[in-house]
This record gives C-alpha cells, structure tokens and sequence, in this order.
C-alpha cells in the first residue's frame, strides 16, 4: 500500500554536529535525489536549525528511507523512522510547535509553509503529501489560535536573549551584536528591543536588510565585512546565519578580545554553525549554542504544560479528520475510475444508436442531444446509489469491500503501471514533468 513514511533527526535525539553531518548538499539537490528514486512517489524535506525531516509517498514503506539514511551515513541512533500513522501524527504535532525545542514557538510553522511550498513547485509533491501538509498548516494555525500555547518567549532568538539574560543576570546596559537578518535573527532583534540595553548592533551580508531592521527597531546597521571593528565594544553577540561556513573564527574573536577585562558572550544558533567551536579555549570568552537552548526549553515546557494538553486534543481530532478526507479519497479515486468506465460506454453505445437510426432517417442536433442527455441520466442514476454506498465504506475502513468493488469492475485493469524510467532514456536526461506523469500512474493505486 502506498502511504507516507518519514525519518526524523532532531534535537530530542541528536547534538548540533550530529544533524550538521546528516545534511548533504542543498535543498533542491537532496529533494531530486530523493524523487529520482525509483519507489519514491512524493517527497518533501523540512530543515531547519534544530532538525532535519524527511516525507516520502512509497510503496517500499520505511526501506526506502533506511536505505537513504544508510547512503546519507547518518548514525540510525540519532533518526526516528516513522510510518503513515506516526508521521501525519508527528507532522501535525511540529506544526502546532509540540515538537520544537521551545514548546509553542511560531517560526516552525512558518519554516514548514515555505519548505512545503519549496517540495511543490519543485513537483515533488502529489495528492498525499499535498494532503498531509495543508492539513498540518491549518491545524498549526488552529492550535495559536485556540490556546495560549504560543504566547511569551517561545522561539529560538527569543529563547537566545532569555539566555544571555540569564548568563548575565540582565542585559541592562550590555551592547548586544546580532549577525544575521534572516528569520531567525529578525526574531533575536525583537526579543532584544524589548529590553533595557545599551545599544543594538544587526550585521548582515545584505546591507539593505540590515538597514531595514535596524530602522525598525532603533538599532544599528553594520555591513557584515565590517564586523571585526564591532566585535571589541560587544557584550553579546548572537549569530544565526545560513552561511555553509564560520562567520566568526577563533582568530577574529582573540583579536577582538586583545586588552579586554570583561567576558564575551557568544551564542549561536546557527546550523551550520557560525562560530568556530575552539573559541571557548580563549579567556573571558563563553561559547553557548542549540544545545545549551535546553535549558531554556525544559522551563517554557512546564510553563506551556496546560496549554499542550489542549492543543493534543485538537491534534487527535484533526487527525480523525485527516484519516477520513484520505479514505475518502480513496473511494473518489475508485468512483472517478468506474465513472469513466461507464462514460464509456455510454459514449459508445449512444454513437451506435445513432449510427443503427441515422441508417432509417435523418437525425437532427436535438434529437442527438436528447439521446446524449438521456444515457446521461441513466448512467448517473445508476451510479448515485453506488457512489454513496462507495464512500460510505470508505469512511468506516472497509478496505474489504472496495477491493472487491475494484475486482467485480476490473478497474485495476485499466490502470496501465510504466517503468518510472522510460525505457531507453537516460536517467538523468529525465525531466521532472516526465517523472511526475509516471508517478500519477503509481499514485492512482493504494
């Protein structure tokens, strides 16, 4: 049976290195490589700064992925493997922010919208995924809308400022340096203008973003090149870029603590990390990064213990639903099957109608038309009654009784399966189109 797998490897099981080793390449590489699989119908990827998470459609189940965590080299002690059951429940327990290291937090809601979005324009996507993921975004949507479970400080910037405030015991008066504008480092930004400190500094690659935030929250834009002169005056620094590469070396960190007498603060919740770890064997220098978040996680999560309980309760009627809308579906795909089936006919038989009288008299557009209208009418007040009952077996899971439908009207018969690869093709010269009018082949059967 075709139906969704997933792998997970995220915080609850691996440290900052271990889920830095488990990505290869880019986004868009890692998703063709996957789709160009031949028992790979849809897939969609979820990276973020704390987890990586992979979706698949497949018949192979869960192999197909063991099999690519097994090519990925990732350690099978840091992946949770999960099946159809376990993955939409997951999918729809991140989404609500059940799953993230801040219990709550909103910006993994966000992070899924723009990646799924990413897997569909990509075509990698199909009706299940396709499914899945618009149900997980909505129930997302549902569970900040109907419970507090979001409220306070809840994402990973806000919970780096929490820290800092924590290390130092306030940041009253400190000078704060954020490197990064991207999402993340929007959210250190806001968290960060909230408190009593003394000045706020937003390094980014694109000097124009940086100008724009800073405006926003009456800090200081600072071209990312030119950090080493801001680095000195620094009382905290937080970086959370997406560079593939260290934005702070341990070399441009002790030029920036030359002469200094008080300690430099960095945290960085970047994945690829940002800053080099041996940075933490320089004096008056503390290095804190995701892992040291947990600290901060284990608090919000007593606070948030309540508002988790209710938001449990919408996931497991949400997920009530969503099993519902796939096995209505799968009755759909059988009734629109048997419909064009007897389509059909009804077409063939009405041309012989009109054939066996066009051999006695002429037949006129009306008269052609009343006989369109009336195997029309038959043929959908035969089907009415067998429609219902079809959907009605689907919604009580009597898979059963829809095999035996699908046996008595030979629709497996008319759906032709292809090799994936046409023969003769070259598997790279494939286009994705190609691939994914195959995989709607495939997809049509459970």
């Amino acid at each position: 049976m075709t139906e969704i797998s997933s792998m997970v490897i995220s915080h609850k099981k691996a440290k900052v290195e271990e889920m830095e080793s488990a990505w290869h390449g880019d986004l868009d590489g890692l998703l063709h490589n996957l789709y160009s699989r031949e028992y790979v119908y849809e897939c969609v990827v979820l990276k973020t700064c704390n987890r990586v998470e992979i979706y698949v459609v497949s018949p192979k189940s869960s192999s197909v992925l063991f099999s690519f965590a097994k090519e990925m080299g990732a350690s099978t002690h840091i992946i949770d493997f999960y099946g159809h059951d376990e993955s939409l429940e997951h999918l729809l327990r991140l989404s609500g922010g059940l799953e993230s290291m801040i219990v709550g937090e909103d910006q993994i809601l966000g992070q899924i919208k723009d990646l799924y979005a990413y897997s569909k324009k990509a075509g990698t996507t199909g009706k299940i995924l396709d499914t899945a993921f618009e149900k997980a975004i909505q129930v997302g949507k549902r569970i900040r809308n109907e419970t507090r479970i979001n409220k306070g400080s809840v994402s990973i910037g806000s919970a780096a400022v929490d820290l800092a405030e924590d290390i130092f015991g306030g940041l009253t008066g400190k000078s704060v340096l954020v490197i990064g504008a991207g999402e993340i480092g929007v959210l250190v930004a806001k968290a960060l203008a909230e408190k009593d400190i003394e000045a706020i500094y937003i390094a980014n690659r694109t000097f124009k973003k940086a100008e724009e935030i800073a405006y926003e929250l009456g800090g200081h834009a600072v071209r990312l090149d030119d950090i080493r002169g801001y680095l000195p005056g620094a009382d905290v620094v937080i970086s959370g870029t997406g560079a593939p590469h260290y934005i702070l070396t341990r070399e441009i960190v002790e030029e920036a603590i030359r002469g200094r007498d008080r300690k430099l603060l960095l945290i960085d919740i970047a994945n690829p990390r940002d800053i080099e770890e041996s940075v933490v064997e320089l004096e008056s220098v503390e290095l804190c990064n995701i892992d040291n978040l947990r600290v901060i996680s284990e608090r919000t999560l007593k606070m948030r213990k309540e508002e988790a309980k209710k938001a449990e309760a919408i996931i497991q009627e949400e997920i009530r639903l969503l099993n519902l809308q796939y096995k209505r579906q799968k009755a759909d795909r059988l009734i629109s099957e048997l419909y064009r089936q007897i389509y059909d006919v009804r077409v063939r038989e009405r041309e012989k109608a009109v054939n066996r009288l066009c051999a006695y008299h002429t037949i006129g557009e009306i008269e052609t038309e009343v006989l369109d209208d009336l195997t029309h009418s038959i043929v959908n007040k035969i089907l009415a009654e067998p429609t219902k009952v079809l959907r009605q077996a689907a919604e009580l899971g009597n898979e059963e009784f829809l095999d035996v439908v699908s046996r008595v009207f030979c629709l497996d018969k008319d759906r032709v399966r292809v090799e994936k690869i046409k023969p003769g093709c070259n598997k790279e010269q494939t286009t994705v189109k190609e691939q994914t009018t195959v995989k709607e082949h495939y997809a049509v059967k459970d």
